[in-house]
């Protein structure tokens, strides 16, 4: 390497003592630079990006993780202002996360209805950034886990994780936080029937949103129709039974009754031991999601084993070759 390379290399290697420092005492553009880091797929900036992580360890863990779904037009953006700004108001540090499987194309929903929380944007103690657009669920939900950390470790004692997207990001996020809520609209009626059952199972909460007006009948009897539902499935924890509220985001009626349930299912859960058992079995999950993208990446990337691989297909389509057999010789490869 030439003086002029190893100059240029350290003019770029991230001092990773300063940037922890500036991350622990809250400075945003620290932050910023962090998650950048983070989402970087460079090879030196991701070894850089997990020695940040291990040195900020001691600093997470403490915040509250909330999941937040729902069904279009539901007004997850206008409820997490709303939210955010009573939690702020509280004297809380808020950070919004977004887990969107689909961000390559769209940009995630964040992104396009940022000024929906245009207060909350704005404000001093709200952190708001939308997942990398990484093409994959995994990558996407490994960059949001990881930012996570970055915004624990920064100060940010609540964390509100949106899921933009449909089916399996649902429960990618409800696997990376405490509390999972899904919004739901009024007059669930017909809409009830083809409600998701996985959906209902994750939940710890269920609110009605848009319980203003000439709607507060039709959310209340909304309200009804998802209590029977849930009457019918076993609850995921014993000390919890997932209530089910109306609130209206836009006049913020029911905003702090929405809250108080999430923090009395934080003191149950915590005294049972089960918030600490969730997780540990949440990192262990990470880490083998992790363990199984590397693999992944290695059959995409390795020459050797992506012309094997485009071999073994087409023997299989031609019916010359067992797909087991198949799988025997690549795995037989990645053992080499």
């Amino acid at each position: 390497m030439t003086p002029a390379s190893t100059a240029s290399s350290a003019k770029t290697a991230p001092d990773i003592a300063a940037l922890a420092a500036g991350i622990r005492a809250g400075e945003r553009a620290s932050l910023a630079r962090g998650i950048t880091l983070i989402e970087s797929k460079r090879a030196d900036h991701r070894e850089a990006a997990q020695r940040l992580l291990q040195k900020l360890l001691p600093d997470t863990g403490k915040a509250v993780r909330v999941g937040i779904t729902g069904v279009p037009g539901v007004g997850k953006s206008t409820t997490i202002d709303a939210l955010g700004l009573s939690l702020i108001e509280q004297g809380h540090k808020v950070a919004v996360l977004a887990v969107d499987p689909s961000s390559t194309r769209t940009g995630g929903s964040i992104l396009g209805d940022k000024t929906r929380m245009a207060q909350l944007s704005a404000h001093d103690h709200a952190f708001i950034r939308p997942s990398p657009s990484s093409g994959t669920l995994g990558g996407v939900a490994a960059k949001t886990r990881e930012t996570m950390l970055l915004c624990e470790a920064a100060g940010y004692d609540i964390v509100l994780v949106e899921t933009v997207g449909i089916g399996q990001s649902e429960t990618t996020v409800a696997d990376m936080t405490d509390f999972f809520l899904a919004l739901m609209l009024p007059g669930a009626g017909d809409e009830l029937q083809g409600i998701k059952k996985g959906l209902i199972e994750l939940a710890d909460m269920i609110a009605i949103n848009k319980a203003d007006g000439d709607n507060i009948k039709r959310a209340k009897a909304a309200a009804a129709d998802y209590r029977a539902a849930l009457h019918i499935l076993t609850p995921r924890s014993p000390t919890w039974t997932p209530p089910v509220v109306t609130y209206s985001a836009l006049t913020g009626d029911g905003i702090a009754a929405l809250w108080q349930n999430v923090v009395t299912h934080r003191q149950r859960m915590t005294a049972s031991g089960e918030l600490a058992a969730q997780r540990r079995a949440q990192q262990v999950k990470w880490m083998w999601a992790m363990l199984e993208e590397r693999l992944f990446a290695r059959l995409r990337h390795d020459p050797a084993i992506r012309t094997r691989l485009k071999d073994a297909e087409a023997a299989v389509a031609a019916g010359t070759l067992t797909p087991t057999l198949a799988v025997d010789q690549i795995v037989a490869l990645l053992e080499r």
